[in-house]
């Protein structure tokens, strides 16, 4: 990172109360977090407020979807597909394909073009979401080129212990769910159900009737989502533990006609109308950590994952008939499985050492309906080190390093004027290797320095390499990795016991980035290594105990993307600012008051050009125990009914309310 951009940004230094720093560690010792599934390279990385969002503070904001519970970090960015419908978030300017998602450490992004839609993935039974940033364990595996996201289930602390709730959202949606577990020493299981309807959602009384939407309830955004999950684990010794794991999404959804004014966007006078009535993921996994003396261990994970996807295009917006050119009905079958292999020793003074291996192969099978059925196939193999070395009780050194290889075992080109199926010709392996180092210092008890280097990597996906995107574009099964070089500086802080500031300060260098390059044979693009692009900026975040039942948290993120190589093409998606304020009270024991205050800065919807304005979002949630084991739930998002945008054309939810039954034995 350049000195000079580094003294200009280090001055806002904010983060989170001591006293809330205290609670927070103290609730994971009782908590129902399910730690064999956590990747952490520190012990206390998990207590990191900066990079993880818990379940009470997701059921607090009625945060029931992954990506809204993320967006309350700073350095993240919710983000959408408004042409798919597709709720996602950008982590400090890199998107999904190059921040993957997991579940218990086990990969669960959709083997095809390496996103993961996050509206699919409720909160219900979650303990915990992290976030790494930019200096990410490598034993999450590969493709981690600006960061990973972990989804960490629960795990019960108790012999019987259940949670659930039920639910109204506005007038024309609601949601229920059951979590139940127990804890018999050697034994544990948890299981759960959840269950999310809507019919719609309300759009704001400010917008402007358009050519393929009137206002009110927003035409074709219904969803259902519906999961099971159960786990059940063997703790033969209090080192070692064995789970068995299985998650079973069901899901559905309709897809918003565009609903706006570029008059440079295709689907103004060529709208889609899209429906997804198949979303099917289904996940079975092992876990372990076998505890082979007091300096040495074990770990595994093995998994095997089902993803179904159809899409159906219909003539028009009555959703009724397949008979233009356009329409078609197009299915995914896609598996993955894998593990891996980590060892982990301490026979070494002064160093924690592990070593890893991973393998993954992704399967995807896709045809429109009336068409042959053509294959993917890639595997992929990661050798990874990381060792966490302590130099002396306030220095501490974390070197890591890994070789990663990609090798696509079929693929399949399918002709639609002569009906036949051939394949592509072989491409040669692509391979990477990812370095990093961090270094952390305890300058005090309250004060704390750190600074990272990572190299990362990211392989192009099936669909960079082999997508015609419906006839626009030609193959290149040639690509190469994108590499970024991502630089931090973090820094933590407690003052009179009651304020504590976090702080970092990132900058990542792209190069050989995966672009869509314009007119290579006439109105024709191609995926190609083309561009280099600089991120940089500052994320922060402050937490005040003002009272004993008043606390304020507050957190920003500032943040520049460059594009080196064209300067005139626009990053989308990511604004330069956003901030966020919550300021919680408790009147009473019994009564717990939210208010919520979010600021976004304009952002560019298209690489043209074209932006959303900025908005700021006022919200209000309250939460009163009525009786032993009941609470009751309620809350108003966007109070003042702002009509906004995370894509132009594609208008987020008016104002909107929840009312929540909670029940209980905690």
């Amino acid at each position: 990172m350049k000195l000079k951009f580094a003294v200009l940004m280090l001055f806002p230094l904010i983060g989170f109360s001591q006293q809330n720093k205290k609670n927070e560690i103290d609730s994971l010792k009782t908590s129902n977090i399910f730690m064999l599934g956590e990747v952490v390279i520190i012990q206390n990385q998990n207590k990191d407020t900066l990079n993880r969002v818990t379940s009470k503070k997701m059921e607090s904001q009625n945060k029931m979807e992954v990506s809204k519970a993320l967006n309350l970090l700073p350095g993240v960015t919710l983000t959408a597909s408004g042409p798919r419908n597709e709720s996602m978030v950008s982590v400090r300017g890199f998107d999904l394909r190059q921040v993957p998602v997991y579940m218990d450490g086990i990969p669960v992004y959709v083997p095809y073009d390496g996103y993961v839609d996050l509206a699919r993935f409720t909160t219900f039974d979650l303990a915990a979401v992290d976030v790494s940033k930019g200096f990410s364990s490598v034993l999450y595996g590969p493709n981690s080129l600006g960061g990973a996201i972990n989804l960490i289930s629960r795990k019960p602390v108790k012999k019987l212990e259940y949670d659930g709730a039920i639910g109204a959202i506005n007038d024309n949606g609601y949601r229920g769910n059951v979590n139940i577990g127990s804890n018999l020493g050697k034994f544990y299981f948890q299981g759960g159900y959840s269950y999310l309807d809507r019919n719609s959602t309300r759009m704001s009384s400010d917008f402007v009737p358009m050519k393929n939407e009137d206002g009110g309830q927003r035409d074709n955004s219904y969803r259902k989502d519906q999961k099971i999950t159960f786990k059940i684990g063997w703790t033969p010794s209090k080192k070692s533990e064995y789970a068995l794991g299985y998650i079973n999404q069901q899901g559905e959804k309709g897809n918003p006609v565009y609903a706006g004014n570029d008059a440079k966007n295709s689907l103004l006078n060529n709208p889609r109308f899209w429906q997804w009535p198949v979303w099917n993921k289904e996940s079975y996994y092992f876990i372990s950590n076998s505890n082979l003396d007091d300096q040495n261990s074990l770990k595994t994970r093995i998994y095997y994952d089902k993803f179904k996807n159809t899409l159906n295009s219909f003539d028009d917006k009555t959703y009724s008939t397949m008979t233009k050119g356009y329409a078609f009905q197009s299915l995914y079958d896609d598996y993955t499985y894998g593990g891996n292999v980590e060892y982990n020793t301490q026979i070494i003074p002064k160093n924690d050492f592990k070593a890893a291996v991973h393998f993954k192969e992704d399967v995807h099978r896709e045809h429109n309906l009336g068409e042959p059925v053509r294959h993917f196939i890639d595997n992929t193999i990661l050798f990874g080190i990381e060792d966490v070395f302590k130099v002396s009780d306030k220095f501490t050194v974390i070197p890591g390093a890994s070789y990663n290889i990609r090798k696509n075992i079929q693929a399949q080109d399918y002709n639609s004027t002569t009906k036949v199926i051939s394949d592509y010709p072989a491409a040669a392996a692509s391979d990477a290797y990812n370095l990093q180092i961090g270094l952390f210092y305890q300058l005090t008890e309250d004060h704390k320095l750190g600074a990272t280097v990572s190299q990362k990597t990211r392989f192009a996906t099936i669909k960079d390499r082999y997508s015609y995107r419906m006839g626009t574009a030609i193959p290149n099964p040639t690509l190469k990795p994108e590499e970024a070089l991502n630089y931090e500086v973090n820094y933590t802080a407690a003052f009179f016991k009651k304020l504590t500031f976090q702080t970092a300060l990132f900058c990542s260098s792209i190069t050989d980035a995966i672009l869509s390059v314009s007119n290579v044979q006439p109105g024709k693009s191609q995926m190609q290594n083309f561009g280099e692009a600089e991120y940089r900026g500052v994320e922060a975040q402050l937490n005040y105990s003002i009272l004993k039942n008043l606390s304020f948290n507050a957190n920003y993120t500032y943040i520049e993307r460059k594009n080196i190589t064209s300067p005139s093409i626009h990053f989308t998606d990511v604004p330069n600012t956003k901030v966020m304020g919550t300021l919680e009270y408790e009147p009473l024991k019994v009564l717990h008051l939210i208010a919520n205050a979010e600021f976004n800065s304009s952002r560019f919807s298209t690489s043209y050009g074209t932006r959303v304005p900025d908005y700021t979002l006022l919200n209000f949630y309250a939460s009163g125990k009525i009786l032993k084991n009941f609470s009751l739930d309620a809350g108003i998002s966007n109070i003042f009914d702002r009509n906004y945008s995370l894509v132009e054309g594609f208008p987020e939810e008016g104002r909107n309310f929840f009312v929540t039954l909670r029940f209980f034995n905690q």
